[in-house]
């Protein structure tokens, strides 16, 4: 399973998934608002947030978190979301850092990309802008951003130390790295690592805790805080390892390993 693999694994399940928003079945089958929801993406956002944005940019959420909330972004900065998809947290930044911010967001899916301007373009926001581009090679300059957001989508990546070396680049003396993703506590089975059905169900790509502070460390970060908001029970796991077709027996095994998280971390002033 090498890089250029995972990439389009990924890629191809997110495609996907901006497809079933767009296009929702018609006739007699339930409309994607009724899908039932797994216990990684569901009830992340308030009712206050959500009930002002477009209904796609809802329904399209994958994230295992809230980061917007808990950036605590201020009027007058600039956003950066890493794997923005259809642009929920990008549009819920843009109303906290105000005209006079701006908030970007990255995605790599054109199908993505065209789901998350058309919600732009329903709410209205105008100092939102989304961009073409991998995490791992961000289309910025140096040193324009106040703040990194991401929504699970760092575990996705095969490359997360070039992720976080881009991230440090990008961010402004003194900017803030805040981000939502899938962490482990402890070992795993191997399979799991190996299958790339679990990768881009945002589980065999994400770092031991103790890892994800190393390599933010390594990339230059100070001040690194993770902060579980979520840990995840066999039954909880069960779904992913069986749609990957493993042994029933490993969602046992990893019971409780798996958590989502918030990270933060802060680049140095000098």
């Amino acid at each position: 399973m090498n890089h250029e693999d995972i990439k389009e694994a990924v890629r191809d399940r997110y495609a996907s998934a901006a497809r079933q928003v767009s296009q929702p079945p018609a006739g007699c089958c339930a409309p994607a608002a009724e899908a039932p929801r797994d216990p990684i993406t569901a009830n992340l956002y308030s009712d206050v947030e959500t009930g002002e944005l477009p209904e796609a940019a809802v329904l399209a959420s994958l994230g295992c978190g809230n980061p917007t909330a808990l950036a605590e972004l201020s009027a007058g900065e600039v956003v950066l979301d890493l794997g923005s998809g259809g642009g929920i947290d990008v549009l819920l930044s843009a109303r906290r850092v105000g005209p006079s911010g701006k908030a970007y967001g990255l995605d790599m899916t054109d199908g993505m990309l065209e789901l998350a301007r058309e919600n732009q373009r329903k709410a209205g926001a105008t100092n939102v802008e989304f961009l073409r581009g991998e995490i791992e090679n961000i289309p910025l300059p140096d040193e324009q951003v106040d703040v990194i957001l991401s929504n699970c989508v760092i575990n996705l990546s095969a490359d997360k130390d070039r992720v976080l070396s881009e991230a440090f680049r990008v961010l402004k003396p003194g900017g803030r790295f805040a981000v939502s993703d899938i962490v482990v506590r402890g070992d795993v089975p191997a399979e799991v690592r190996r299958n790339v059905e679990l990768w881009i169900g945002c589980v065999a790509g994400a770092l031991q805790d103790a890892d994800y502070v190393a390599k933010l460390e390594a990339a230059g970060f100070v001040d690194v805080e993770i902060e579980p908001t979520r840990i995840y029970s066999a039954e909880d796991a069960r779904p992913y390892v069986e749609q990957a077709g493993l042994a029933a027996t490993i969602a046992d095994e990893i019971d409780g390993h798996f958590a989502s998280a918030f990270i933060r971390a802060r680049k140095p002033v000098g």
